[in-house]
């Protein structure tokens, strides 16, 4: 066996085809222009921090400290960025975050803290339109969901799972984060969720993209909720929680009909209902929402108990909407469809590591999950592009395995006849 040593080659020489990509679509001048502007004698612009922090994702990290310890080498030559020190780039997230915002609800006394970073998410929002990943000539289906990060940091509060963390709420289209609100673990999905939706749908309207559609779990199904929901959308499908005027509601289904297929035992059903209407006129709220469809679906239950309301041993799942054109079936397909933003949690968790918070404090934290949710966002381009240049990748490779795929291969930088080139120690990557 004979080894040859050579300081100047990387072990991850596909991620220069990365940041070539990058560069060629113009983000490290979105980058430096729409943050904060640096100090004149500043080594590192911001396109140096976050590309160089980007990267370390790219190649399998999993913190900054990763730059100086196992990939120390690796961008040694690298003429895409000036890498800088951990503690650098630690430094500059940290300053990229805003305090924390205190609220309280109508009837409790629980303070609730919420971490709103407005810049991070217009910031997110540009570099989603200069990808291509949104285009703001259509119309898209939003998703809202909420996820529980545990973390044991200095100020996180317990969740409703006993464990200390926080839960942000996050805005998807398709498998891009289009909004992130960070929310401690006091505070569940919920809670003044009227309030994270309206910022939310301001936001898109900002940068016009289009929400057509709108699917939600039950922590959506309140009055003040659903009135935002329901004008800034045209359409909306929402899982309803069971109460007493729901129960009324599914008593008076008269067409329950066998569902085709796997679950024999399941029947689905229909029936017009206003949601809330006791609550708006009890509490003298303006009533602003129209008739909508709830779709039943109910199954026997295995213990035999009887719902007093409706009379059967049954469960029931509801989704209320107000899409009078689609089939029921077709609305409950079209519903759990939303089911992909619980694997979107699963990548941000485990590819991009929401599960491995940096900071002790919020707003710091709220800043990662902000930049990580780019990333992702990047690597939704990056893997379509490249995917059709390079026959072995595919669209839907998770980050692990475009790594092993593309990333992971011998090269080095060289210097000849006044031009930097990249050599490949292998097949060539890319059809260019």
């Amino acid at each position: 066996m004979k080894l040859i040593h050579s300081k100047t080659l990387s072990p991850f020489g596909g991620v220069n085809f990365v940041l070539s990509e990058l560069d060629q679509q113009g983000l490290g001048k979105i980058l430096n222009d729409h943050l904060p502007k640096l100090a004149n004698q500043s080594r590192y612009s911001w396109k140096d921090i976050l590309y160089s922090f980007w990267s370390v994702l790219f190649c399998g990290g999993d913190c900054a400290e990763d730059l100086s310890i196992n990939f120390r080498d690796s961008f040694q030559g690298n003429p895409f960025i000036h890498v800088p020190s951990p503690d650098r780039i630690l430094a500059r997230m940290k300053d990229l975050s805003g305090g924390k915002q205190l609220f309280t609800t109508v009837r409790g006394k629980s303070l609730h803290e919420f971490s709103i970073n407005n810049q991070l998410n217009e910031l997110n929002l540009k570099v989603l339109i200069k990808l291509g990943n949104i285009d703001a000539s259509k119309t898209y289906t939003l998703d809202y969901d909420n996820t529980n990060i545990f973390a044991d940091k200095a100020d996180a509060a317990m969740t409703y799972l006993k464990e200390r963390g926080y839960i942000p709420g996050v805005g998807f289209i398709g498998s891009n984060v289009v909004y992130v609100e960070n929310r401690n673990g006091n505070s569940d999905a919920q809670t003044l969720q009227q309030d994270t939706l309206k910022r939310m749908f301001n936001l898109l309207s900002t940068y016009n993209i289009k929400v057509d559609k709108f699917r939600a779990d039950s922590a959506s199904y309140q009055f003040s909720t659903l009135s935002v929901i329901y004008s800034n959308t045209n359409t909306f499908y929402i899982r309803a929680r069971m109460n007493e005027s729901l129960n009324e509601a599914i008593s008076q289904v008269s067409n329950w009909r066998k569902i085709d297929g796997e679950h024999p035992d399941m029947m689905r059903g229909s029936v017009i209902f206003s949601p809330f209407q006791k609550i708006a006129e009890r509490t003298n709220q303006e009533y602003n929402l129209e008739p909508c469809r709830l779709i039943v679906t109910k199954e026997k239950r295995m213990d035999g108990q009887i719902n007093l309301f409706t009379g059967e041993a049954c469960s029931y799942a509801a989704i209320i909407t107000n899409d009078f054109q689609m089939t029921e079936d077709q609305i409950v397909v079209f519903y759990n469809q939303r089911g992909k933003s619980e694997k979107e949690f699963d990548v941000l968790k485990n590819d991009f590591c929401w599960n491995k918070m940096l900071f002790s404090k919020l707003e710091e934290n709220t800043v990662f999950l902000l930049l990580t949710a780019l990333c992702r966002n990047i690597y939704n381009y990056i893997i379509h592009r490249f995917s059709l240049q390079y026959k072995k990748l595919a669209p839907n490779f998770r980050l692990k395995k475009f790594i092993f795929r593309f990333i992971c291969v011998p090269a080095k930088w060289i210097s000849s006849s006044r031009t930097t080139v990249l050599r490949i120690y292998g097949p060539p990557l890319l059809n260019t």
